[in-house]
């Protein structure tokens, strides 16, 4: 179909166009294209771990029901290993370490609880170090456990770690220390939360008052 004068001039200028910009306008629409195509592949990706590391922790908490350590520690290895930027792998370290001191394995409770401070999130560090620092507590291991303790946690964990440094300290017959402790870890817990009672009975214990 012959086309009319306006179209061949429109023609002719899209063609000029297209010469001096068509090349550049055409990585531009390529790199555009597969950075969508990236970002899309990884969002798939970022499921499929996801998935995968659910399964894998319902078999965790499968094991852990049958008190099965051996294939608890198993499982959490794996989940560990392959999907430790999700979620699942400090909560499987945790599971798993709660699982081993319960079967007085310390040394692998020790181990799972240390690598949730090392790769968990703040929240999921922050349990963990409380958690490693009573085991330590537990073996006299003082020094060890306060520098568990050490470092910023988030605000809602404050009391718990205050509270932990202060039963370390006591241990140690640190008693001044160990008030400074007590009272820091009431300051920070919630007057309405049922654990200020025992933190304030453990404070008077050691001749302190709030």
């Amino acid at each position: 179909m012959a086309y009319d004068l306006e179209e061949q001039e429109q023609l002719a200028s899209l063609k000029a166009w297209w010469d001096k910009y068509g090349n550049a306008t055409t990585w531009v629409l390529i790199a555009g294209l597969a950075g969508y195509s990236g970002w899309t592949y990884w969002g798939k990706m970022q499921r499929d771990s996801a998935n995968e590391a659910s399964a894998l922790y319902a078999q965790l908490q499968e094991s852990v029901e049958a008190k099965d350590n051996a294939k608890v520690l198993r499982v959490a290895g794996d989940v560990e290993s392959k999907y430790g930027s999700t979620a699942y792998a400090p909560m499987a370290a945790l599971v798993a370490a709660k699982s081993s001191f319960e079967a007085n394995d310390l040394k692998s409770a020790k181990a799972q609880l240390q690598w949730a401070v090392d790769h968990g999130a703040d929240e999921f560090k922050a349990v963990a170090k409380i958690r490693l620092a009573g085991v330590l507590l537990d073996e006299k291991a003082y020094d060890e456990a306060l520098k568990v303790l050490a470092g910023e946690v988030p605000a809602q964990f404050a009391g718990a770690v205050a509270d932990r440094k202060g039963d370390v300290l006591a241990a140690q017959n640190k008693l001044a220390e160990a008030r400074t402790a007590y009272k820091a870890a009431l300051d920070a817990t919630d007057k309405k939360n049922p654990g200020r009672q025992l933190i304030q009975m453990k404070l008077e214990a050691i001749g302190g008052a709030a």
